[in-house]
């Protein structure tokens, strides 16, 4: 059941001087900040759901039973004890500028979240990834699911659809799903105002004891926001400029390949970049609540995430993209290995207080470039053994059309290279296992994820 409207427990507390004004330009326009107490309380909001509709379906079906999520996955995820469920929140969401101002309390919203959990309480690690839904392509990207790590470490993953462009394409997609969706408050507030908000509400529909629940009878420990690129441009926002107002409904947040807070606060805070994110040698530095750590050779948006999605865009959008880059694109640094020592590193941050090891920095040459060696693979950073043994050159740099500076570049090395590093298979072998091990020690590098590159080395 959703709380009482948030004016209302603050009347005391602060005047509100303006009533809510029509859905109009002029009235957005119009729009004032409202003082706000320290730590307003945040909203639980009502749940609808499990939708129906699974795989396969038709999204233009005018019957909901008939449709399915958007991006739904097309992991055998039953084999791997999950389940995959979308919901509809609504309520009531405060708006806020991207400097924290309070514009408006109490404006009607309903948005979606999808869930991809453990079926069951023994296979969950107790910990839920809820990720700000990326939408720079125009609709909302799940950046940061990755099926073999988080079902192999038993992570619930919650998707949240926070932005308007991501919940227009949605009612577009499907009408019956989602046709009843919208972040804007009848088009009041166009350029996202409601999302810190409604992103807070959906971590609060989880602590409560409210039903029905995002998660089933799973029992949540801890609740870490994350979001890549765009998203955690959005988080870095919230972190920033409106989380000193509101309660702190979040135990950490990751930074992914984007920016991080510049606020010292009391939830601890992960910056993971790759190679195409690190674009200065000025850095700030590593606190007892912040961490950065930077990758070598891996790319914004790399192989891992364009392969994966590439079938799913093609299903629900009748083609996936494709792109004309300058180099071959797409990185192979799995950044992915890395995002999943991350996440369990910032989970005993959160939970216990230890934080997580420091990382080597990324180095720059005299002339403001990143420094290279022979082979042309960046120096410094956490060097994973795709660059520590490498049999292709990978970058984080590319060029060309749309966002092909966003993918790298992947070049495999021609064979005569390849015999002059390693004489013998084994040579090669015996180099990934002792970048494995490294990184392992390092705490860089989970045991599934070094098991899963030795057997890559078989020929």
């Amino acid at each position: 059941m959703a709380a009482f409207p948030r004016a209302a427990r603050i009347a005391a507390a602060a005047l509100l001087t303006t009533t809510l004004l029509p859905a109009t330009a002029s009235a957005r326009a119009a729009v004032t900040p409202v003082d706000v107490p320290r730590a307003a309380p945040v909203d639980v909001p009502k749940v609808e759901g499990p939708l129906p509709g699974d795989l396969p379906g038709d999204p233009a079906s005018p019957e909901l039973s008939e449709t399915y999520p958007w991006l739904a996955t097309d992991a055998d995820l039953r084999a791997l004890g999950y389940v995959e469920q979308e919901f509809h929140l609504s309520g009531n969401a405060d708006a806020y500028s991207a400097t924290g101002e309070l514009l408006a309390p109490d404006v009607p919203y309903r948005t979606r979240v999808v869930v991809r959990r453990p079926a069951s309480q023994a296979k969950f690690n107790g910990t839920v990834l809820m990720e700000w839904q990326n939408v720079t392509a125009g609709y909302d990207l799940d950046a940061l699911w990755s099926t073999e790590q988080l079902t192999r470490a038993g992570y619930a993953w919650v998707g949240v659809s926070a932005q308007r462009v991501g919940v227009n394409q949605l009612r577009q997609w499907s009408p019956a799903r989602y046709g009843t969706l919208d972040v804007t408050g009848g088009g009041r507030f166009m350029t996202d105002q409601l999302s810190y908000d409604v992103f807070s509400q959906a971590a609060q529909a989880i602590r409560t004891s409210a039903r029905p629940t995002l998660l089933g009878r799973l029992r949540a420990d801890t609740v870490l926001a994350v979001g890549a690129s765009q998203s955690a441009g959005r988080l870095t926002v919230y972190y920033d400029a409106v989380l000193p107002h509101i309660e702190s409904v979040f135990d950490g947040y990751g930074q992914i390949v984007g920016p991080a807070p510049t606020r010292a606060g009391a939830e601890p805070v992960f910056q993971v970049l790759s190679e195409t994110d690190v674009r200065t040698p000025v850095r700030p530095p590593d606190t007892e609540r912040f961490r950065r750590w930077e990758v070598a050779g891996s790319a914004h948006s790399g192989w891992h995430g364009y392969s994966a999605r590439a079938p799913l865009l093609a299903r629900d959008l009748g083609s996936a993209p494709t792109y004309t880059c300058d180099r071959p694109p797409f990185s192979r640094v799995p950044l992915h290995h890395v995002l999943a020592a991350a996440y369990d590193h910032l989970t005993r941050w959160a939970r216990r207080g230890a934080a997580p090891p420091v990382a080597p920095p990324l180095e720059f040459a005299p002339d403001g470039t990143k420094a290279r060696d022979e082979l042309g693979l960046a120096r410094g950073g956490i060097r994973l053994s795709q660059v520590a043994a490498p049999t292709a050159l990978n970058t984080g740099d590319n060029s060309g059309e749309t966002f092909c500076v966003l993918f790298g570049t992947h070049v495999p090395f021609e064979q005569e290279q390849l015999d002059e590093l390693y004489p013998t298979h084994g040579h090669y072998v015996a180099a990934v296992v002792r970048a494995d091990a490294h990184n392992l020690k390092a705490g860089y590098l989970l045991p599934g994820d070094a098991r899963q590159n030795l057997a890559d080395t078989r020929p």
